[in-house]
């Protein structure tokens, strides 16, 4: 009796942290990590998935927002077809309170066995979501917009009438 081959695998282990992100314009962000993989993978121990905690920027000069989240699986192939990425999706609360879309980005896991560090801005390239809510949208508009100031009206940015001028002159 012929004893049928069973197909060698192998083990792909990826251990690390989401470290921090930038985002200037927002505060109160977290961060969501699921893996995509192709169809010969398959993950042996650890987790597909997971969520941060709600994390703020430093009040200081560092606008870092600092998850040091953990990610530790590992995954059996017999073909490296389909190889692992790792999908991050950025949240954060909108004027309303609710949590929606901030920014969001995938990249392969690393190749080459050994320490990696991914740098998020330029390996995960962080696309930024544009609100489908025009209330958001021109709340966001306002908030940009700057009309003068209210420093005594001395401002090149006052409009005139401010100051009880006519336009004409």
């Amino acid at each position: 009796m012929a004893a049928v081959a069973n197909p060698t695998v192998f083990l792909l282990m990826v251990s690390g942290q989401i470290e921090s992100a930038q985002f200037p314009e927002f505060d109160d962000l977290y961060c969501k990590y699921c893996f995509v993989y192709g169809h010969d993978w398959a993950p042996t121990s650890g987790l597909e998935e997971g969520i941060s905690q709600i994390t703020s920027k430093n009040r200081g000069y560092q606008p870092n927002l600092v998850w040091n989240f953990p990610i530790d699986i590992t995954f059996k192939s017999t073909n490296p077809f389909g190889w692992p990425q790792i999908v991050l999706s950025v949240y954060g609360p909108d004027v309303f309170g609710n949590d929606v879309v901030r920014g969001y980005g995938a990249v392969h896991v690393p190749f080459t066995p050994g320490r990696s560090n991914l740098d998020y801005q330029n390996s995960v390239s962080a696309i930024k979501e544009q609100s489908q809510c025009l209330f958001q949208n021109l709340h966001q508009c306002c908030r940009n917009l700057q009309v003068g100031s209210w420093d005594d009206g001395q401002s090149s940015l006052t409009p005139k009438w401010w100051h009880g001028e006519r336009a004409g002159k």
